[in-house]
């Protein structure tokens, strides 16, 4: 299987669907959250969906409803305008890593393979992880694994780096494990996620990319539209959340004389929805799943 969809029913609850509406699914990957939502169409809605990643488009579905654009979601806004929609009834996004990527070797995405440094979820982009590894200053490094990692050792971390490829070039995953082979064994697995977080997501853009697509996400749904993420650590959960309670990012909104500050969304539920036990059972990647759900006001 491409990718075992995570909260599947939740989620897509989450939209109410409207059968004759105008859907967008941000993250197509192996089409579970998209065939879901077709299920709960009539023939005169529609569904957008969007993937970055060439593989993602041995998925597409063939269906007169669906639309399947090869980019990334941060063009949501204006490839939707080209394709002649302004406005749509929900928007859905699964910001994991699809399975299919962290069990492919060659994507160098999973701490448990050996494969080359690459990390890109678009491979036709210049920016992988062996450039960030071996190119980046050391504070430059250190900033990356502090702020997406982290990690607080991070300065001493990107120094070892350093000095690591300036005696051979850090060329693949094993490669860059090595160079922190005193991580005691029960201790490894969660450093080396951290590691391997920490230069995905500079590799990606991956907080900058989510920021952009939640405020064309606003910008693209009707009023009473619903935005359904599931995100997957607390630097997207903490973007994620703080957006649905007050449409922004960081620092507090302005409030008028009462203490009222302007609403963007309604949340459906103040807490996070989180994976069952049978879910997380059957579907081990799912355990940090959170889901949160806004109406647009």
């Amino acid at each position: 299987m491409y990718h075992n969809p995570v909260l599947l029913k939740e989620s897509v609850d989450g939209l109410i669907i409207n059968p004759d509406g105008v859907y967008v699914d941000c993250t197509f990957g192996g089409g579970g959250h998209s065939r879901e939502i077709l299920s709960r169409l009539s023939a005169e809605g529609r569904l957008f969906s969007f993937d970055q990643d060439l593989d993602a488009l041995n998925n597409a579905i063939e269906d007169p409803r669906f639309t399947l654009v090869n980019q990334n979601f941060r063009f949501l806004e204006n490839s939707l305008l080209m394709y002649g929609i302004s406005q749509v009834d929900g928007i859905l996004a699964d910001l994991g890593v699809s399975s299919h990527q962290f069990d492919e070797a060659d994507r160098g995405f999973s701490i448990r393979t050996n494969g080359p440094l690459d990390m890109r979820m678009n491979t036709l982009q210049a920016l992988d992880a062996k450039r960030v590894v071996n190119e980046y200053e050391e504070s430059q490094l250190a900033d990356v694994l502090y702020w997406y990692g982290e990690l607080r050792e991070a300065r001493k971390l990107a120094r070892e780096i350093v000095a690591a490829r300036e005696k051979k070039e850090i060329i693949t995953t094993d490669d860059l494990k090595s160079v922190f082979s005193y991580i005691p064994q029960h201790k490894s697995n969660k450093f080396f996620a951290q590691i391997f977080q920490a230069i995905r997501i500079e590799v990606n853009q991956e907080l900058e990319v989510l920021k952009e697509m939640l405020e064309q996400s606003y910008r693209m749904l009707k009023p009473g539209g619903r935005l359904s993420v599931i995100s997957y650590h607390s630097l997207e959960d903490r973007l994620v959340k703080r957006f649905l309670k007050n449409g922004m990012f960081e620092g507090e909104p302005e409030r008028d004389i009462y203490g009222n500050y302007q609403k963007y969304f309604e949340l459906l539920k103040s807490k996070a929805i989180v994976p069952t036990d049978e879910e997380i059972q059957v579907n081990s990647r799912a355990r940090s799943a959170k889901l949160r759900i806004g109406t647009k006001l």
